[in-house]
């Protein structure tokens, strides 16, 4: 039986009135919305250029704006793109298509790197499934097959689209106006709680910078680079979690067939990975891409050294700076420091809480199996040329404990509905307790006192007798 919460959840939860048999209705919803998405299909009709299949998989989807003109090119991989769901035939499973379209030669030895990039595993990477050529949207194709994270928004959507003004400046946020330098702090304005000034929670930057180098630091170790920290190529599930998607894209574009080795030039692009992830920590910082731009860049890290703390500013600082010496991820790792165990305590308790709404699941489910077995039961029309077989023996006792158990009303005739007394009698029942309850026939002729443990017998013999007769059939 479900043992309730345990106190060391108990304590963190912040609602107080919290379900204690069933999961929250905020991570019910979130996970029906998931599913939601996930099972989403589109009307043939409305998209006449998508094909019912490529390969082995079907049902597609679109999660982008389908490409209106065919010449419009990612800004990104210099390509026109499309991005669909589409479940595999195989397995049924949904993954995400990104198609390139046009796209003509795979040379043999980029088999190589998206052999590597298949084998790389790690909880902030989307990773690669298969990369293959299709004519199945009317000319030679390449589509990078990856897994599918339903709801997942990208860093650029979350974060820097209609960024909120900076300290009262509506525009010109990094000009060089005189008139007001562009983060001249008022003494009200320096008092101001940080997220009124419409900047991002320092911890919240630390966290999405522990998630990155985590994932390239796993990237380099395999000898591969990113070479895709963009922020709309960077995917955020869960409010804070991080993935990095479109890996291995851009090395099978960039590929150079004069190179006999595709992987020479990894070491110069894994020292880029870094810059852009500096790149990308100062535009969190400074939450807007403008703080990128060269002659913004002095204005950018005032504002950093302004609002946040040392260690931040030193990291941007560390990441940009040009170095005669190649860098490592590694090297970052100090700056960190003990902000790392915050996001592990963070992890840790969040697998708390999600190993806790489980062993509720756990529980319902073995009631649901309660509750079929009893329907089974009840009220069958007939068993073995019997027709009163479920209104006899045992199976009358559980027919009378159905009704105790569903159908009590209150001293005034109302319908009596609660969860708790039917959860309980449940959990009785599958015990066998020795607790005894009064079952008693709908037209109060007839009185049963049995307990648990008697009816428990009762429910198992009926339900093993109907088993057995079914496996003959």
């Amino acid at each position: 039986m479900f043992p309730f919460t345990p106190a060391h959840v108990q304590h963190m939860k912040p609602k107080a009135n919290a379900p204690s048999f069933f999961m929250p209705d905020e991570l019910r919803l979130e996970i029906l919305h998931l599913h939601s998405l996930t099972m989403a299909q589109i009307n043939p009709q409305h998209y006449p250029d998508i094909p019912v299949e490529v390969d082995n998989y079907h049902n597609l989807f679109p999660l982008e704006a389908y490409p209106s003109n065919p010449l419009e090119k990612s800004t990104t991989f210099g390509y026109t793109t499309s991005v669909f769901k589409a479940t595999n035939i195989k397995n049924g499973l949904a993954y995400c298509l990104r198609r390139i379209h046009g796209f003509r030669t795979v040379y043999p030895m980029a088999m190589t790197v998206l052999d590597m990039w298949k084998k790389l595993q790690h909880s902030n990477v989307v990773q690669l499934r298969e990369v293959f050529t299709t004519k199945s949207f009317g000319e030679l194709s390449i589509v990078f097959v990856h897994d599918y994270h339903p709801g997942a928004a990208t860093l650029m959507t979350k974060h820097f689209n209609n960024s909120l003004p900076l300290n009262g400046v509506t525009t010109g946020l990094f000009r060089s106006d005189k008139s007001r330098a562009p983060f001249a702090l008022s003494k009200t304005d320096v008092t101001e709680p940080r997220q009124h000034a419409g900047l991002l929670p320092e911890s919240l930057i630390w966290a999405y910078v522990v998630q990155l180098c985590s994932a390239i630091r796993t990237i380099h170790a395999a000898g591969l680079a990113c070479r895709i920290l963009d922020p709309t190529k960077i995917l955020i599930t869960s409010k804070s979690r991080l993935r990095l998607s479109c890996c291995a894209i851009y090395d099978v574009l960039s590929m150079d067939p004069n190179q006999s080795n595709p992987l020479a030039l990894v070491q110069h692009y894994q020292q880029d990975d870094l810059v852009s992830l500096g790149k990308l920590v100062l535009a969190l910082a400074c939450n807007s891409l403008v703080g990128l731009q060269c002659e913004n860049l002095g204005n950018s890290m005032e504002l950093v050294a302004r609002n946040y703390s040392s260690d931040l500013r030193n990291l941007i600082v560390y990441l940009l700076s040009n170095h005669s010496r190649p860098r490592s991820v590694n090297d970052i790792m100090p700056m960190i420091g003990a902000r790392f165990f915050t996001q592990l305590d963070a992890a840790h308790l969040r697998s708390d809480v999600i190993e806790n709404e489980l062993a509720k699941e756990l529980e319902n489910g073995r009631l649901f199996r309660i509750v079929a077995k009893l329907g089974i039961i009840n009220e069958r029309p007939e068993f073995n040329l019997d027709p009163s077989w479920c209104e006899t023996g045992d199976r009358y006792m559980l027919k009378l404990f159905r009704d105790y158990l569903f159908h009590q009303v209150s001293e005034e005739g109302r319908p009596w509905i609660d969860m708790a007394h039917i959860v309980q009698c449940l959990n009785k029942l599958d015990a066998g307790v020795s607790e005894k309850i009064c079952l008693m026939s709908r037209d109060e002729q007839n009185v049963l006192v049995v307990t648990y443990s008697q009816l428990k017998d009762c429910f198992e013999s009926s339900f093993s007798e109907l088993e057995q007769a079914a496996k003959v059939s």
